[in-house]
């Protein structure tokens, strides 16, 4: 995975709760530079970003790269289908214990890249290690 080309990530079920790994994972990466944009339908705003209920209600001219999914599996494939119509986003991230291999399937058809069951926070401090 190159984080470099990366710069905005829309987490889908991102909690404004500082105890949840979501939070954590997002606020991480907001500390490394990226933008993150919430989807959650139940907050206004998280880590000082507008939440948006779908990826559906995220503005066109928003580009995404990445959609990072902290739902259920069974959950997962409507977030999958907006995101592969917008156009935009490069790659389909499902966190760990996070697995639909219809969702990854239908995220490859379309040409995305996909990641499953992984931590993006992990994989990312493994790519960027300072030796």
């Amino acid at each position: 995975m190159d984080f470099d080309s990366l710069k905005t990530i829309a987490v889908v079920g991102l909690s404004n709760k500082p105890d949840r790994s979501s939070y954590t994972v997002a606020k991480y990466l907001q500390n490394c530079g990226y933008r993150i944009i919430p989807v959650n339908p139940t907050v206004d705003s998280v880590l000082g970003e507008k939440a948006y209920p779908d990826i559906d209600s995220i503005p066109a001219d928003t580009i995404i790269d990445v959609v990072d999914i902290f739902r259920k599996p069974e959950a997962v494939m409507p977030f999958v289908r907006q995101a592969i119509n917008r156009g935009d986003v490069r790659v389909i991230w499902m966190q760990e214990g996070v697995i639909n291999e219809g969702a990854a399937e239908a995220a490859r058809n379309a040409g995305l890249e996909v990641v499953m069951d992984k931590c993006i926070l992990k994989e990312h401090q493994k790519c960027n290690l300072n030796y």
